[in-house]
Formats: structure tokens, C-alpha cells, sequence
């Protein structure tokens, strides 16, 4: 019998509700994604690895999600398997292998099994698994013309060679029918040699020229720690630099090695690099679609340059909020208000004009501060100024030694929700704001702990 219409729904588990939360809040994401292209850089451990089937799961996802992805791995632990096997001597110079005649057949060899290895990965189609029903082409070929390195620091590096030209318009056909090309560390010459390259400058050349939205190193270590051992979910390329010169060789040796490839990608066009664990289950998607990431992402530019706002900015700050007022999202505010107020106000600023706005209004005797008029100008609200006006006005907050934050809201719920904001009650509100409060308006209350 079907049942009554009247009959509510089981509850959904909190595994169920967890789930939906997720997807729900990964959407904008994945829209934001598709059709981009994603480099993302391993060395050969993570192929050795029995954690890279989720990988590929994972790649196999965000191919599926129409991302273009270039996949480059290493294959550094096969090579020196190989040499070993074959009692040749694993020789090094300024942290890149010497390729002689002999270790070159080593490299070849080495990196013709990882290559099948990820084709015959990628191919998986089992029924019942993450891959059932996948039809991914993979793409290889000689794309990358190289040069050898030459001489340094008085140590022939022989076959071993930098990039010298990049064949982009036969990756962006093989990306544009739908393949994930997949690169080898090798180069060719003109003159039909073969030069063995380094994950990471073949990572970094791949990105910078094609160019990429990302350029993503999987590695040993969850990311970029301060001298405080803090990760660093965000650093600008200058941040980034200045870390680097003072921890120098108290980075992790990944670190070390792969941040400054991401901060000249970054500087030469590309748009985000993400330096992520390979040990975390998941961590391509925990990175790409959730907001505070699990790994370091490096920009160019800070995310957003913000300052205090000035009674020069008042007029910049109407034309940002008067649109939202008359949709009745924000409380009006007249520009003598604005301008008695304006001392309370950050400003997002881009190329001189002001694309965001935000103010907050403390209750010092109750710890609290009303985080009020956010708001960001439709052509940037997919850069993340709003979260980073967020952040600023809860780091101000907190040097004012307020404990929560507050705020009022008819149309934004979800957005403040998914930020760590908590649902409250009038009565939560500190009491010269309970009375002030507009009953016609039934703005929702929601309230954060610092």
C-alpha cells in the first residue's frame, strides 16, 4: 500500500544530511571549474602507492565533472629500483640526476612502467566501483622539446635536459576531445635525442604555457607550515617568497623543493597553485571543492587587497549596497549615516575602485560584534571577496577581544552557514540591538564564536 500523503518522511541519517550538505556546497565549485584546466603533478611514489587507486577514482571524478586535466608524473623510485637491479651508480648533482647513456635506458625503461601503470588505472571500468561505467581516453606523446642542461657548476648533466618548447596546440586539441593527457618527464631534439627532465620544471613549463587555472603538487606533507607550525591554507606569491627566505632549510624537504615552482606559475600567469598531502584520502577533492581547502593555495595577489575605508569611499560604498537595499537585503543606510559611520567599514579594492564592503559594530560590555552591510559587486562575487571581508572583519574582531560575531539576514542564510555562522535567536543578540530590532524585516539571527 502506498503511503498516506500525510505521512512525513523517515529523518534523513546524519550521514544522509551530511552528504547533501556537502554536494550542495561543492556546486559552486564544480560550476566555477568546469571547463578549466587542471595540471596536476606526482612523483612516482604515489603510483608505487596502494592509496593511488582513490587517485585515480578522484581524477576519474573530476574528469567526469568536465574538468580538462594534465596529468605529469615522476618516476624517480623506479628508476633507482632499476639502477640498483642493474648495479649502476645513482649519481646526482644540485638535486637532479646525472643521465649518462646507461642510466637514460634506466629512466626509459622506469618510465614506460608508470606510464601503463596510470593508463591501465585510468581504463579501470569495473561495475560496482567509483570507475563503473568510465570511458576516459588517455593521450601521451612526444609534446615537450627539450635541450640538455648542460654544464653546472662544472658537472656535465649530460641527457639530462630542461624544456625548450611545449606543444600546446596538440594538448589543448587532445583536452578539447575530451582525453586527459598524460606527460612523462622526457624531452625530445630535433636530432631525434632524449633528455630526462624533472617532474617539476616539465609541472610548472606544462602550466605557465598552456596556461592552466591550477597547478596542483601532490606530495609528501599537508602543505606549507609557518615558523609557528600553522598551516597556511592561503599565501600570496610574496608572502610565499618571504617564507621561503626565512625557513629556509627548516621547510619540509617537499615544500622546499615544490613552492617555488608554484610561486612561478603562479607569477607567470597561472591562476592558483596547491601544494596538497598525497596521504589524505580524497585530497584533490577536499581541495578544489571545499572552502578553506586541506592544503596551501598560492596566488599571484593576495585574494583580495583590503584597507580602512575613508569618507573618499563613500560614494564607491553607496553604489555597492544601494542596489541591495532596494532588494531589501541590506538596511538602508543615507550617506550622512555612512559618512558619521564610515570609520566602522573595510573596502575591498580592485584597480582603484572599490568592489566590496563591510562594517562592524562592537558590543565591547557583551563580547560581541555585529558583522553588518557586506556586500560585493555582482562582477566579483565568484573571486572570493566576500569570504576575505569576512575574515577581516573577524580578525579585527578579535583584536578588539570580542568572543562572537553577529549577524542579521533575510536572504544570505546559507552563505553565512556554510562560514561556520550557527543559527541564534533574538535573544541572543546584545541588548541595545535587541531593541533596535525590525520585526517587520524577520531578519534571521546568526552567530559565530571567534
Amino acid at each position: 500500500m502506498p503511503p498516506s500523503p500525510n505521512t512525513a518522511p523517515a529523518a534523513h541519517s546524519a550521514t544522509t544530511r551530511a552528504f547533501v550538505q556537502w554536494i550542495r556546497s561543492a556546486a559552486p565549485y564544480i560550476y566555477a571549474l568546469r571547463g578549466k584546466t587542471i595540471v596536476i603533478a606526482f612523483g612516482g611514489e604515489v603510483v608505487a602507492d596502494e592509496t593511488f587507486l582513490g587517485i585515480v577514482h578522484d581524477l576519474n571524478l573530476l574528469h567526469s565533472l568536465g574538468m580538462r586535466l594534465v596529468v605529469i608524473h615522476g618516476s624517480r623510485p623506479q628508476i633507482e629500483a632499476i639502477l640498483a637491479q642493474q648495479n649502476i651508480e645513482n649519481r646526482y648533482a644540485g638535486g637532479l640526476r646525472i643521465t649518462d647513456a646507461e642510466t637514460m635506458d634506466c629512466v626509459l625503461e622506469a618510465s614506460g612502467q608508470v606510464r601503463a601503470r596510470i593508463e591501465a588505472m585510468l581504463s579501470l571500468g569495473i561495475a560496482n566501483s567509483p570507475m563503473a561505467g568510465a570511458r576516459i581516453r588517455v593521450s601521451s606523446g612526444n609534446f615537450i622539446t627539450a635541450k640538455p642542461l648542460g654544464v653546472i657548476d662544472g658537472v656535465d648533466m649530460q641527457l639530462t635536459g630542461e624544456v625548450r618548447r611545449l606543444d600546446t596546440e596538440a594538448i589543448q586539441q587532445r583536452l578539447d576531445d575530451g582525453d586527459i593527457v598524460l606527460i612523462s618527464p622526457l624531452g625530445y631534439s630535433p636530432t631525434g635525442e632524449i633528455f630526462n627532465l624533472s617532474l617539476e620544471e616539465v609541472a610548472t613549463q606544462v602550466a605557465v604555457r598552456l596556461p592552466a587555472h591550477k597547478l596542483i603538487f601532490l606530495m609528501e606533507t599537508e602543505g606549507v607550515r609557518n615558523g609557528r607550525r600553522q598551516l597556511m591554507t592561503e599565501l600570496s606569491t610574496r608572502d610565499a617568497d618571504a617564507l621561503l627566505a626565512s625557513l629556509r632549510g627548516k621547510l619540509a624537504p617537499d615544500v622546499q623543493h615544490y613552492l617555488p615552482c608554484a610561486i612561478r606559475a603562479c607569477d607567470n600567469g597561472v591562476k592558483r597553485a596547491h601544494l596538497v598531502s598525497r596521504h589524505l584520502d580524497g585530497a584533490l577533492l577536499l581541495e578544489l571543492f571545499t572552502r578553506d581547502g586541506v592544503g596551501t593555495m598560492i596566488a599571484a595577489n593576495a585574494l583580495a587587497h583590503l584597507r580602512n575605508a575613508t569618507i573618499d569611499d563613500v560614494g564607491g560604498i553607496l553604489q555597492i549596497i544601494e542596489p541591495l537595499e532596494e532588494q531589501g537585503i541590506l538596511v538602508r543606510r543615507s550617506r550622512e549615516r555612512l559618512e558619521m559611520e564610515i570609520e566602522r567599514f573595510v573596502v575591498a579594492e580592485h584597480d582603484g575602485a572599490i568592489i566590496g564592503c563591510a562594517a562592524l559594530y562592537a558590543f565591547p560590555d557583551e563580547r560581541v560584534g555585529e558583522l553588518a552591510a557586506l556586500a560585493v559587486h555582482p562582477d566579483f562575487r565568484r573571486e572570493g571577496y566576500g569570504e576575505a571581508l569576512m575574515k577581516e572583519i573577524e580578525v579585527r574582531a578579535r583584536k578588539l577581544k570580542l568572543e562572537h560575531v553577529f549577524v542579521l539576514t533575510t536572504r544570505t542564510s546559507q552563505w553565512f552557514l556554510e562560514r561556520g555562522f550557527r543559527n541564534a535567536t533574538i535573544a541572543d543578540l546584545p541588548k541595545q540591538k535587541q531593541a533596535l530590532y525590525n520585526y517587520q524585516r524577520k531578519s534571521q539571527v546568526y552567530r559565530k564564536k571567534l
